[in-house]
């Protein structure tokens, strides 16, 4: 729920938690994160929350997107300039 909240705070939309999870799942598979149970706690009903972990491979693809997302960033300055 962290993360669903995270998100729609950042991009102003809501989103369902079902694709939220399915989008961790898959970055689970692919090794960019992992996932492990927490505590149970008395407010989840004594269930326990799935924490995940960002993991180094995790970290070098969203370095990877960041910089291809500059690049075309910069790539589109350039041309509205010349506009």
């Amino acid at each position: 729920m962290i993360v669903r909240r995270e998100i729609e705070e950042r991009i102003g939309r809501n989103i369902s938690i079902g694709a939220v999870y399915a989008t961790l799942e898959r970055l689970e598979a692919k090794g960019y994160v992992s996932s492990f149970a927490g505590e149970p706690t008395p407010e989840r009903g004594g269930r326990a929350k799935r924490l995940f972990r960002l993991e180094a491979a995790g970290k070098r693809a969203l370095q990877v997107s960041e910089q291809t997302i500059r690049n075309m960033s910069a790539g589109l300055k350039r041309r509205w300039e010349r506009i």
